[in-house]
């Protein structure tokens, strides 16, 4: 979607949405009108109410767009939680401002599941391209938004790390080619 591609459109349900740079969740009610600014990774951006929020590609339905479907095989009866699921869902989420998965940026440094109180918790360890990102909270609230509707996750919690610092040789080869920096 390019600049001159911007328009309003109607929402055609209540739509789950987050405050940017916050990450602060919220609801854009069914009917309302809103101005789609970007299309980006499998997120959307838009304006609504004075406001800029970004729409996860899986409801994107709301907005008269294709949604991202993410497609698990069916729960493990044990109730566990299966790392593929994990892994292959944090490759659906993208940096905000570059076109590439977080796991290809190497912005996420592991993840772990664990059990607690009767629940089964994902906590993940990530960093930013800069500690001084501002689309840091946006970029941790997709992660809680996305890993969330893995079967049997029932928590999720993201831990942001600076220690090592990202650097340009964290990225996969196959990002550096599609990005062009290889």
């Amino acid at each position: 979607m390019s600049q001159q591609e911007q328009r309003t459109v109607v929402v055609a349900r209540d739509v789950p949405a987050r405050r940017v740079p916050a990450g602060t969740p919220v609801t854009i009610p069914k009917n309302s009108f809103v101005n789609l600014r970007q299309a980006l990774g499998g997120t959307f951006t838009v304006t609504w109410n004075g406001n800029m929020l970004r729409i996860d590609g899986t409801d994107a339905d709301a907005i008269g767009m294709e949604p991202l479907s993410l497609s698990f095989d069916p729960p493990e009866a044990d109730g566990s939680v299966r790392k593929d699921d994990i892994q292959r869902t944090l490759d659906t989420i993208y940096d905000p401002e570059i076109p590439v998965s977080i796991l290809s940026l190497g912005l996420v440094y592991g993840y772990d599941i664990i059990r607690r109180d009767e629940q089964n918790v994902v906590q993940v360890r990530m960093t930013l391209t800069a500690p001084t990102c501002g689309m840091g909270p946006v970029l941790v609230s997709d992660v809680e938004y996305r890993l969330a509707r893995v079967p049997n996750v029932d928590k999720v919690e993201v831990a942001l790390l600076f220690d090592p610092p990202w650097s340009r040789d964290m990225i996969s080869e196959e990002a550096q080619v599609e990005l062009g920096i290889f």
